[in-house]
Formats: structure tokens, sequence, C-alpha cells
């Protein structure tokens, strides 16, 4: 049985209810990933002839996301998982693509809420020390440049917040929950294929497993504010306001750091200092978390 406290989350999973055979959400995944490819493959062999100099370092560096230019594509190409959550939704289990993010007035008004809220504890924690974070950050981008940038650089996180709460805590989550009673399922398993996908042991080394265990924790975090918010609004808001601090203001040096104000100046495989800010990183989730109960409580 769900808990009680996740009432709301019925609104969401009746429109998959309908539907609930696993099968259909094995072929529903399936078509996603091929409508994304897809789409990938077009965009990217149209930017191949329009903007030849986004790929001038080849394709390997491109991926990487060190660039602006590099990095808002692959954020924007988020957007094409949009559009494979909603074919896959709307020919598998014959609903739109609005019962997988819940009502958008109600959706709009719990994202802007909880995103007041984070970004109150935001501006409150710029102006605490330690100013640096601790350690000498390195400026990625000029403060004009990056100032310049910010609205789309926005946008295209939003994008690509939006498009992976949509796939795992919507689509996923929903199906799951219209088959299985149990939280521990539907809430447990997108958060442990959320962690998979994180987990890069090439990239961070014996950091890999512990990047990947917090990337499973904030899957269950927003899945709980999902369930009991019944819409993707406070999720999306929760997940933009990490991804905005980690790639718009300080980031990795490793990848994905091409919009970013400045970098750390060590790697995601440096077990001492990486470590250290994981535990920050930690209590700034639960922190977030907790934020945006008392905002969906109201």
């Amino acid at each position: 049985m769900a808990e009680p406290a996740y009432g709301a989350h019925e609104g969401l999973v009746a429109p998959a209810r309908r539907h609930p055979q696993l099968w259909r959400l094995l072929a529903g995944l399936g078509l996603t990933a091929a409508v994304v490819l897809a789409l990938n493959r077009v965009a990217f062999g149209v930017l191949g002839v329009v903007a030849p100099g986004l790929f001038a370092d080849g394709e390997a560096a491109f991926v990487l996301g060190n660039s602006p230019g590099s990095l808002l594509v692959l954020l924007g190409s988020f957007g094409f998982v949009i559009v494979g959550v909603m074919v896959a939704a709307q020919l598998m289990q014959h609903r739109a693509l609005v019962t997988v993010t819940g009502p958008l007035p109600l959706a709009l008004r719990q994202f802007w809420q909880v995103a007041r809220m984070l970004a109150g504890l935001g501006l409150l924690l710029l102006v605490l020390p330690p100013y640096d974070m601790g350690v000498v950050l390195v400026q990625n981008l000029p403060m004009g440049l990056w100032a310049m940038l910010l609205p789309l650089s926005l946008m295209a996180v939003l994008i690509q917040t939006a498009a992976e709460e949509i796939l795992f805590r919507g689509y996923l989550q929903q199906s799951l929950a219209a088959r299985f009673r149990s939280p521990l399922i539907w809430m447990a398993g997108p958060a442990a294929i959320f962690a998979l996908g994180h987990y890069l042991p090439a990239e961070a080394g014996d950091n890999a497993l512990l990047i990947a265990a917090w990337s499973g924790v904030f899957g269950l975090v927003t899945a709980d504010l999902t369930a009991r918010a019944g819409t993707l609004g406070p999720a999306i808001a929760v997940h933009l306001f990490n991804n905005t601090i980690a790639l718009l203001v300080v980031a990795l040096p490793d990848s994905l750091s091409g919009l970013a104000l400045y970098t750390l100046p060590y790697s995601m495989s440096d077990t001492g200092a990486l470590r250290q800010w994981l535990v920050v990183d930690f209590a700034m989730m639960a922190v977030s978390w907790l934020a945006a109960r008392v905002v969906i409580a109201r």
C-alpha cells in the first residue's frame, strides 16, 4: 500500500494504471531510446554542416561539454528525451505528456514556489563563509561572457533537468506504481537506474561508487517530492537548483564545465578533496529536500 502522505501520487498514476503491463513500459523505454538516438543523429548531422566549428576538436572533445557551445548543445539535446517520452506514453499507454508531469497550472505553481525558496537559500549560502568553498577556485569564463550566456544556460539546464525528471520520476516511476503498490519498487527502482547512469568508474575512479550513491539518494529525494506533490514541479525545481550550481557556478574540470563561472582545482577522481565536498553535497540535498517539503505542505 502507498504511504498516506503519497495520496497525491495517485493522480499521476491513475492514467498509467489503465495500461499497467510491464511489456508496455519496456517497449516504451525502448521507443524513447530510439526516438532520442534518431533525433540526436539528425540534429548532430545538421550541426556538423551549419556549425562545423563545434566539432573542431573532434567528437570526443565535443561530448565532454567543456566549451560553451558544446555544453549548450548537449544540454539542449535532452529535449529529445521529452519528445521520446511523449511518443512512448501516447503509443504504449494512450496518455498525453501532461498526465506525466501532472496538471500544468499546479506543476508550474509548485515549481516556482520551490524554486523561489531554493533561490533564497542559495543567496543566503552565497553571503556566508567560506566564500571560495575553502579552495582557490579557477576562473573558467570571464564574468561578462558568463552573465551574457546565463539566460540561455539556465534554459538549457532547465531542459536537461526537466527531461530527466519526466523520464525517471514521471514515466518510469508512474508506470511501475501502476503495476506495483509498494514504494520500495516504484521509488527505489528508478533511483537505482538513475544511480547506475551516474556510475562513471573511468572518470571518477575510486569515487565512482560514492557519486553513484549520491545520485541514487537524489533519485529517492525527488521521487518522494513527486509523490507528495502530485506533480513533477518540485522535483524539477530541486534538480534545477542542484545542476545550476554544479554546471553554471562551480563545476568539476573533467567534463560539462563549458558554462561554469569557476571550476574546482581538482578532478572527479580526487578522493581526498572531492569526498569532503560530497559530504557537503549530501547536506545540501537534505536541506533542499526539507525546504521543498515545507513548500508542498503549505
